[in-house]
């Protein structure tokens, strides 16, 4: 069942055998990117809400969600955005603060934020580090500077690097750079320098990702425009054997498709959403799944800011996923992580069609789970649709 205006959130309950992380939700930047279509807001697009007043209804969010979940004690923390690091050390500081105190933090809890290398600095790290933050995740992108302008960054190509290098100085063992790879206008030795880069800054986590035009944003516009041509599936394929080539003989090793780290680097949080975790996501449009219940907040700041001064959730939708949604979820998951989908979880025609896939070359069995090859990884989605028929 699902719903799309604003509603009442059904009785969720967790399941105990799964981790459980916040997310938190935000929604500020200082300028839009093009190719961006997440839930963020420049100045100019806001009313009423700026930072402040935000801090103050998450707090609400987060009060009303420990009271409805009976305060699961946090093993992971994740600030998303958006641009978090907007919001300066004092109140990403009091993020934390307010998850600690609604919720808890398991020992040994993994706590991420997101951030811009440009609002960045070695202040801003410090006290991160001190507050309790034990992870950075850092957009990078390219380090070249036709790639950042056509992606409409406004760091410099060397920022992002100087960034992480600081993170790690200030303490942060845990710290990630972000790759796009597929812009119009790149070449495959912008990507490799790229690469290069984020190795050599000494990162243990580096994520890769396609570009991909989303409908509505200013690069649709101008791809639709013939401005820019759109990214070729082929040359995709090629960049993404370039980047898994380069980090694979650097020492990292993939352990989702698009993200990959050294030992012991692998992001808990983002494991969670791969492999059957539970988290509440709070602030504007933030997503979460409790139980077999999947809801998603209203959009807009302001709307947000309204529901919670009236005592109410800001749910905009929910479902609920009966076995046959939960199954097609773990499939469409699990084959993506580099421990595989267990061969248990498969229905018998499903069985019947995995073994095509490993004559294919697709996926191999190891120890009685599917791993994709990395034929496969190219093609993980068409590997997807195959085994579910």
């Amino acid at each position: 069942m699902t719903q799309s205006a604003p509603v009442g959130l059904p009785a969720v309950r967790l399941r105990p055998d799964a981790p459980f992380g916040v997310y938190v939700h935000v929604p500020f930047c200082l300028t839009r990117c093009g190719y961006c279509d997440f839930n963020t807001y420049t100045p100019a697009e806001l009313g009423g809400v700026n930072p402040d007043a935000w801090l103050g209804v998450l707090a609400r969010e987060l009060q009303l969600a420990a009271a409805r979940l009976g305060a699961p004690v946090a093993d992971t923390v994740f600030v998303g955005g958006g641009t978090p690091s907007l919001l300066g050390s004092e109140r990403l500081c009091a993020v934390l603060e307010l998850v600690r105190q609604q919720f808890g933090l398991a020992p040994g809890a993994e706590v991420s934020t997101e951030a811009n290398p440009e609002s960045t600095s070695p202040e801003l790290f410090d006290a991160l580090r001190k507050a309790g933050y034990t992870r950075i995740s850092l957009g990078m992108q390219s380090v070249s500077p036709r790639v950042l302008a056509t992606l409409d960054r406004v760091h410099s190509p060397g920022r992002a690097v100087a960034a992480a290098r600081e993170a790690l100085d200030a303490g942060f063992e845990h710290v990630n750079l972000d790759l796009i790879y597929g812009t119009p206008g790149e070449s495959d030795d912008d990507l490799r320098r790229s690469v290069d880069a984020a190795v050599e800054a000494g990162v243990d986590h580096i994520s890769a990702y396609a570009l991909v035009v989303e409908k509505g944003t200013a690069l649709a516009r101008r791809v639709r425009r013939g401005e820019l041509a759109a990214p070729d599936d082929d040359v995709i394929a090629r960049r993404y054997e370039i980047v898994d080539g380069l980090l694979q003989a650097a020492g990292f090793d993939w352990y989702e498709v698009s993200n990959w780290s050294r030992p012991g680097g692998q992001c808990r949080h983002n494991l969670g959403y791969w492999d059957g975790g539970q988290w509440w996501g709070a602030g504007p449009g933030a997503h979460s799944y409790v139980g077999a219940t999947r809801w998603w907040n209203v959009k807009h700041p302001n709307t947000y800011a309204q529901l919670l001064a009236g005592g109410a959730l800001p749910v905009a939708g929910f479902e609920q996923l009966d076995a046959a949604a939960l199954h097609t979820e773990d499939v469409m998951l699990k084959i993506r992580l580099r421990q595989g989908l267990p061969l248990r979880l498969l229905r018998p025609d499903e069985r019947e069609r995995s073994a095509v896939a490993i004559t294919d070359g697709l996926v191999t069995n190891e120890r009685e789970r599917l791993v994709l090859t990395d034929r496969g990884r190219l093609l993980a989605d068409a590997v997807i649709r195959s085994l579910l028929g």
